[in-house]
């Protein structure tokens, strides 16, 4: 949340999450940010397609996050009406949603490695894909 507000994007959040998100928690966690933040919940992955497909009349790509991607990050060709996608640091996403993204990519690690927390991972591919569609804020 705190990474979308400062940058100026939106940020659609998919339930059920990996954690609960009551009012009093996310007025907690977002702190001053929420002020800042343009912020969608969806009840299901089928909600958010439904206003996706409503709202934005053929919205741009679904790029999944995913330590099991095809592309790395930074080899991956980002374009400014792509949407993000990632999933809980735990289990990632459900088999569906690897289903609907038009592309899959991978941030590079150690071949030992695990996985990045979700935080983290976000802030190297959006500072990517803005970086690529010359996205980032003025100020």
């Amino acid at each position: 949340m705190r990474l979308a507000a400062c940058l100026g994007l939106a940020m659609d959040l998919i339930e059920p999450c990996g954690f609960v998100l009551d009012d009093r928690r996310l007025r907690r966690s977002g702190m001053d940010y929420l002020r800042g933040l343009d912020l969608t919940r969806h009840a299901s992955w089928d909600r958010f397609l439904a206003t996706r497909a409503v709202e934005n009349h053929g919205a741009g790509r679904l790029v999944l996050l995913t330590t099991q991607g095809s592309m790395r990050h930074l080899d991956f060709r980002f374009q400014a009406n792509d949407t993000l996608l990632l999933g809980r640091e735990s289990a990632g996403v459900p088999p569906v949603i690897h289903n609907h993204a038009d592309a899959r990519i991978r941030v590079p690690m150690q071949p030992e490695a695990r996985s990045l927390n979700v935080a983290l991972a976000t802030a190297l591919v959006l500072g990517e894909a803005l970086r690529q569609t010359q996205g980032f804020p003025a100020g």
